[in-house]
């Protein structure tokens, strides 16, 4: 959730939309290897502590290599309790499964992300998971022109990410797992608690079967709302250790994030940020308000039925960014910000228009007559939502 490192780009030579994090926080990496020599579960590149601190940052303070050679100040990554990553980090040290859970938007996947890259060196072990996702994924396909040719054997068998992960003793990465079919989670269970992976094919031959080699673990994750979708099973649920991802509790923690990853997205778009902060602040302020159903002030509002996620706020920072940077003057960038909500928060049901109305109505009309000149500009932009 930081400005990037180092800038890698593609065989062909234009920068990449979005770096993983292994590139993105090469440097970091790298320097907390040699940072903290300490013992290492069986695979991993960093100590334990030494990932907690690459996911949660050094707090401002400049790190200092064992010989004096070198300082690195870490960047904080994710907004979040630190206990909550401890938790997680001791999860995958004690080489059982984790699952995070959480609305959309908290960041699920980009926690994921951060410490499959600080554990193994790579995130892109990665099934997305999805109503056609089959248990070929999870476990492993052919090449069918060697198969023709040569009949089946370990060169025409084509390994899965979590295949690959068990070989090699590295984190696999399951997104969306509730949205993928009871019958492929169910290859999660026998995979998660005998940790091998049978080929019935290779039968009577050493490669019959796969063996997950120490340090092998994995990573899946969860929306709330995907509740019903594709439940998964007691027995599967027994393999994962459980943590939560909630939205940012802090205020000015959320701001702060918006403020950052709006301007990466506006510069990466070749333009300068350049919202006002009061704007800002205000987008947060309506998106936790919606979000939590109570205002800072504790007035009752009515919660639209769509997530006012970190992430959507960020989207519509980054949005009034690239209108202030390519159509300088036309118009105040804080006239922009209602139609933006109203998009939204229309998402699930265009009828919680009228919940966002009644917020205008009630809290923003009140902040407006407390003397507030940005919530006043705003509530004298209601007609926007009327429309």
């Amino acid at each position: 959730m930081t400005a990037t490192v180092s800038t890698p780009t593609t065989p062909e030579g234009a920068s990449r939309q979005v770096q993983p994090p292994e590139d993105a926080f090469a440097a970091e990496l790298e320097f907390l290897a040699a940072y903290d020599p300490g013992p290492r579960p069986p695979a991993w590149r960093l100590t334990p502590r030494a990932v907690v601190t690459f996911v949660m940052g050094s707090a401002g303070q400049a790190l200092k290599l064992p010989d004096g050679s070198e300082s690195m100040t870490i960047s904080q990554k994710f907004v979040g309790e630190r206990a909550l990553v401890e938790r997680c980090v001791v999860t995958l040290a004690g080489e059982r499964g984790l699952l995070l859970v959480g609305e959309p938007g908290t960041a699920k996947s980009m926690l994921s992300e951060l410490l499959a890259a600080a554990v193994c060196g790579t995130s892109g072990l990665t099934v997305q998971g999805t109503a056609g996702t089959t248990e070929d994924q999870l476990k492993y396909g052919w090449n069918y022109a060697l198969l023709l040719a040569q009949g089946p054997s370990r060169d025409a068998l084509v390994p899965s990410p979590v295949l690959t992960a068990m070989a090699r003793g590295a984190v696999a990465r399951v997104e969306e797992v509730t949205r993928c079919l009871p019958e492929v989670q169910d290859a999660l269970v026998s995979l998660l608690s005998e940790r091998r992976v049978a080929v019935p094919e290779l039968a009577g031959t050493d490669d019959a079967q796969v063996h997950a080699v120490p340090g092998f673990t994995l990573i899946a994750t969860a929306n709330l709302r995907d509740r019903g979708v594709s439940e998964m099973s007691a027995a599967l649920k027994r393999r994962f250790n459980f943590e939560t991802i909630g939205p940012i509790a802090d205020l000015d923690a959320e701001t702060d994030l918006v403020r950052r990853q709006a301007r990466g997205s506006v510069e990466r778009a070749g333009a300068a940020f350049s919202v006002d902060d009061a704007v800002l602040e205000a987008l947060v302020v309506a998106f936790r308000d919606l979000r939590t159903g109570r205002s800072a002030e504790g007035w009752e509002i009515e919660r639209p039925s769509t997530v006012m996620s970190t992430a959507e706020a960020v989207a519509v920072a980054s949005a009034l960014g690239l209108a202030s940077a390519y159509f300088p003057g036309d118009r105040d960038v804080l006239g922009l910000m209602p139609g933006h909500l109203l998009g939204v928060v229309r998402k699930d049901d265009p009828a919680d228009a009228a919940k966002l109305l009644g917020y205008w109505d009630a809290a923003v009309r009140r902040r407006a007559e407390q003397g507030s000149a940005t919530w006043r500009t705003l509530w004298d932009l209601r007609h926007v939502l009327e429309g």
